[in-house]
């Protein structure tokens, strides 16, 4: 039957990566729960292992994972002989507001849900090109500036060498 051999903590390299090697003859299949419920793959979240031999090893690869992503972790070894699981604590980022700013929004009557933080993008979009165009029409106006200083700033008025 499956036997887990190591799971450790998340650790930083290019991705946050859960290491884990797993031995077992016919070799077994894998998958990840996250606080109890089966974790789906995505692109943000993924593993990558290899068999070699009867030992499997990898990780359980997360792309900049936040405070969602905090919780248990355990990985579930399956095949005809029988299963193995071992859970393991991932912590990843606290979350982003303290109680108190969540108790104060809330007395005031708001709410924050991560529909209400983010732009409408057609809005930033627009605000970005009025920014840009800003930006660009001060560069042209400077350029003129300086050719019209350099033209006629030389000259003097009464002949006089200054």
């Amino acid at each position: 039957p499956p036997r887990i051999l190591t799971l450790e903590e998340p650790v930083l390299h290019l991705e946050h990566c859960i290491a884990f090697a797993v031995h077992g003859n016919p070799a077994p299949t894998l998958h990840w729960l996250h606080n109890g419920q089966v974790l789906r793959e995505t692109e943000i979240i993924h593993m990558e292992f290899y068999q070699q031999g009867e030992v499997s090893e990898g990780c359980l690869l997360f792309n900049k994972p936040t405070h969602y992503n905090n919780g248990n972790y355990t990985i579930v070894a399956t095949n005809q002989l029988g299963s193995a699981n071992q859970t393991i604590k991932g912590h990843f980022l606290e979350k982003p507001f303290p109680g108190r700013i969540f108790s104060y929004l809330q007395s005031k009557g708001l709410t924050m849900t991560p529909k209400s933080l983010c732009l409408d993008s057609k809005a930033f979009s627009f605000q970005v090109s009025i920014a840009v165009g800003l930006a660009a029409f001060a560069c042209v106006l400077l350029v003129v500036l300086f050719i019209m200083i350099n033209k006629y700033g030389r000259r003097s008025k009464f002949g006089m060498k200054g």
